[in-house]
């Protein structure tokens, strides 16, 4: 990819990552927002928890650079780096609170990936990545091979190469991988397992240009309502059915499941206990960085969810507008037919088209047609943790929100309105963690059902396995106006 000069230079005034670097105090902004942000990782901040934490940093540069430096307060430097022309810093209100809150901006995790690479270690290692790369180019030329005998004679050369690697090891030969090895392909790991938890602010700020462009659309938009829905809500499938929608849809399936969860703790708590790795064990957060997954995963569907609400109300608020425009021009056509009543125009006053029916056979219906196949051809193996069977990955389990949608109506028959767990107690799950996310799902989508953050409650069920689960969750409250119609 080239790059001129024109657009080099449009993109350093207008991105706030290039804005970052070259910034005057980068070194204090970079340092302060690694170490409030990243280290503990903090998805966000509340307005005086960050301002005190910076002041106790600036506090501490002032003893070394002197009483002069920095010389404003940490509001002011808060105030200005959440400013358009700075975008370091995301300054928003969460619901139903009226403190300001900060986030880091997109812009700004790309500045401080940038800057690691400029403290990694002397040891580059290129083993792994070759073989990654040549991994990746197996996949693609294997991945549309469309000759059966082709793939077959390719099992069976793998199936060879694995039975030798079985006799090989029967018979004392067992292959370990050096403290080179080990120390290389752990590096990429923390590498990779970093820059995905860096992902999802950038996953959370597409939604958030995609729900201002579409609030922007509403405004200004001056043709039929039915073409404006279509046009809103197809923005919106498209967004989650693209290969970017569907590869994060896979992923947190994958995440959310009870076996991949206890696999990767496994995993980890294996690679933390090898002592050759010396002291790239020294960052305990990767230990625990599936949960840190979960946590900006779950922020991020929140933010999805938040979002849609948002939507619908504005979309709400956009219908009242219109019935009141039409109730007033229908009051002032019977105004002015009230003040011409006794002046009754005389010849022909308006003509229309000859009244017929449109007649639809029910043969001329289509017949239902079950959803398509939307598993993931391209998978990519990772050989430096071969016991992780990542095909479980595209093989998520696939819950069927139309089976829950009858048991809540099943149990709303009964009573108008019924907890999550009530219907939890007389349909349990059957599909574990990704049922109840699903159950979720539709509380979320259905206009009077209510999902109270601030009560909780347990719920339990049985996995595949026969173990015992239980997790404690927001109080779901549904309603039979919101799953009838």
């Amino acid at each position: 990819m080239s790059h001129t000069y024109d657009d080099l230079v449009t993109h350093r005034k207008n991105d706030p990552a290039w804005r970052l670097l070259t910034a005057d105090h980068a070194p204090l902004i970079i340092a302060f927002l690694d170490r409030a942000f990243r280290e503990p990782n903090h998805r966000y901040l509340s307005e005086p928890e960050l301002a005190l934490a910076l002041e106790d940093f600036l506090f501490e540069l002032r003893r070394l650079e002197g009483d002069d430096a920095f010389p404003r307060s940490a509001p002011e430097y808060l105030t200005e780096w959440a400013q358009n022309d700075k975008g370091w810093l995301r300054k928003f209100y969460p619901p139903g609170d009226d403190e300001a809150h900060y986030d880091l901006t997109p812009g700004t995790e790309r500045a401080l990936a940038w800057v690691d690479t400029l403290f990694e270690r002397g040891f580059v290692g290129t083993e792994s990545r070759l073989y990654t790369v040549i991994r990746l180019l197996e996949e693609i030329v294997h991945g549309v091979e469309e000759d059966d005998e082709a793939r077959i004679r390719r099992l069976e050369a793998q199936k060879r190469h694995i039975d030798a690697e079985i006799a090989a090891i029967r018979t004392g030969d067992v292959p370990i991988l050096d403290d080179r090895s080990l120390r290389e392909r752990f590096t990429q790991f923390s590498r990779i397992a970093r820059e995905l938890l860096s992902d999802f602010r950038s996953v959370e700020h597409n939604f958030r240009e995609l729900d201002r462009r579409v609030r922007e659309e509403i405004a200004g938009w001056t043709e039929n309502k039915a073409t404006l829905l279509e046009s809103v809500f197809g923005r919106h499938d498209m967004i989650a059915d693209s290969d970017e929608g569907q590869s994060f849809r896979a992923f947190w399936d994958f995440l959310m499941s009870p076996e991949s969860q206890e696999e990767l703790s496994t995993l980890l708590d294996h690679a933390f206990s090898i002592e050759s790795l010396g002291d790239l064990r020294d960052d305990r957060r990767l230990r625990r960085i599936h949960y840190d997954w979960m946590s900006a995963g779950e922020q991020t569907q929140r933010t999805v969810a938040r979002l849609s609400q948002q939507l619908r109300r504005f979309l709400d608020d956009q219908t009242y507008l219109e019935n009141r425009r039409i109730i007033e021009i229908l009051n002032r056509i019977g105004r002015h037919g009230l003040a011409l009543r006794d002046t009754m125009p005389k010849g022909t006053v308006m003509e229309i088209d000859a009244i017929g029916a449109d007649i639809t056979l029910p043969l001329e219906r289509p017949l239902y047609s079950g959803p398509g196949d939307d598993s993931i051809v391209v998978r990519i193996d990772d050989e430096e943790t071969p016991d992780v069977d990542l095909t479980a990955l595209f093989n998520s389990v696939t819950v069927d929100t139309e089976r829950l949608r009858r048991q809540i109506r099943s149990v709303l028959f009964e009573t108008g309105q019924v907890t999550l767990a009530a219907v939890l107690a007389r349909y349990p799950l059957e599909e574990g963690l990704a049922e109840l996310v699903g159950y979720f799902s539709i509380a979320a989508g259905d206009a009077f059902s209510v999902i109270d953050d601030e009560r909780e409650e347990t719920v339990f069920w049985t996995d595949r396995t026969g173990t015992h689960r239980r997790a404690r969750v927001p109080v779901v409250l549904f309603q039979r106006e919101a799953t009838d119609g």
